[in-house]
Order: C-alpha cells, then structure tokens, then sequence
C-alpha cells in the first residue's frame, strides 16, 4: 500500500517499494499520455510525461551507480536495480517524550531500543505557577532528548561503518536537538532531508519504518493549468 503526503507547495509525495516501482512509473506514464523523457543523475531521476506531469526520485544511499542522462521515454531501470539492493539502515524515530532506535537490514529490524519519558502538555495557568510548569516541562524534555541520543549513540555508533544510510523520523525539532550532541552530529547530518511522519515512536512503529526505509519517494507534480 503506497503512503502519500501532500507537499508543501503543491503536489505529494509517494513511498513506493523497491519491486513495485517499475509498475508505477509505468501507470504514472499511461495516466499522463505517455512518458516524454527521463533524466537521470547521480542523484535525482526525473521523468516528464507528455501531458506537462512529472515525477522525480531524489536517490537514497546514492549516488545512481549509472546514470544515463536525459534518454526518451521512460527509463527507471536503474533506479530500480539501485533501491533493490539489501541495505542496513539505521533508524532514528523521536518526538519530545518518547524514541525508538534500531537497524533494520532488508526492511527488518536486527536491534532497536525504545523509551518512553514524562514531558507533560502546556499549562494554561498564569504567574509564578505557570512559570514553574514551563521549568518542570523544560527539564522533563532535557531528560527525554538526553535518553534519546544516549540510545542513538549506543545502537548506532558501534555500528557506523556497518551501516548504509540513516532515516530519520518524527519531530523535526526534536531530532534537531539531538543534533547539538556532539556525538552524534555528524551521524545525523548525513542522513540527509527525508523524515519520515510517524506517530508516538514505539516498537510496532519502528517495525513499520524500517519496511518504509526500504521505499522511494517520488514527488509527484500535475501538469500546469491550462492558460
């Protein structure tokens, strides 16, 4: 089942799987008259289709081995061959009370920690009082982002040269506060932009993610509007 988004900007976004990518490059061209042309780089493939549609793939664990260029028609081949090669990917799911960390080779998880942590809502109190609450749920977050990165560092790091990629997932704020740790900066910064939208990081959660590492993401644009 494909996931979609809508993107900010217009247009959406599709996670599709490795073996059902051909056949859904290939309805994409039949629903929009046919596939123009294709462009492939190390690192995007691109294909316009007659009607002014297109759909791009920024590559994951890239670069694109052999990338052709821009060919006639449609050409996701190796695109394909690419995203079909088993990887092991380490996984960072947070939002402010709650991770889950793991690696997951071919879509299952081989090793993962998850944590849950008091973080209490907004008080709606005023003064002093509302004050104090502000502190408490300042610490309360500390405390959990702390566990977070501690557990990134420790189901991660020793495995660091062993990994292929890193996909991240959940709060962007909170995945940006693990980012100050000096541990694990670079790790992060190199997982690139996608994150992943998922609720509470749980177990069952983190499960579902790694099947969705797996996936393309191809951002889909309809063809411009008639004058």
């Amino acid at each position: 089942m494909s996931r979609v988004r809508e993107l900010s900007g217009g247009g959406r976004a599709v996670e599709v799987e490795p073996e059902r990518l051909a056949g859904w490059f290939e309805r994409f061209a039949a629903a929009h008259g046919g596939a123009e042309c294709t462009t492939s780089t190390s690192v995007r493939v691109r294909v316009l289709a007659a009607d002014g549609a297109s759909a791009e793939v920024d590559v994951p664990f890239g670069p694109l081995p052999h990338p052709r260029g821009r060919v006639a028609g449609l050409d996701v081949d190796e695109l394909v061959r690419h995203l079909s090669v088993p990887r092991r990917i380490g996984l960072v799911l947070v939002r402010r009370g709650a991770h889950s960390v793991g690696i997951a080779r071919d879509g299952r998880v081989e090793t993962s920690s998850t944590d849950r942590h008091l973080v209490q809502g907004r008080s709606k109190a005023g003064g002093w009082s509302q004050q104090r609450f502000a502190r408490r749920r300042a610490g309360q977050s500390r405390k959990a982002l702390d566990s977070a990165a501690d557990a990134v560092a420790r189901v991660l790091l020793p495995e660091r040269a062993r990994l292929d990629g890193v996909l991240l997932g959940g709060d962007r704020s909170a995945l940006d506060a693990l980012r100050v740790d000096p541990r694990l900066r670079e790790l992060l910064d190199a997982a690139g932009d996608r994150v992943l939208d998922v609720p509470e990081p749980r177990k069952e959660v983190l499960l579902r993610a790694a099947s969705r590492a797996r996936c393309a993401e191809v951002r889909v644009h309809d063809a411009p509007a008639a004058m």
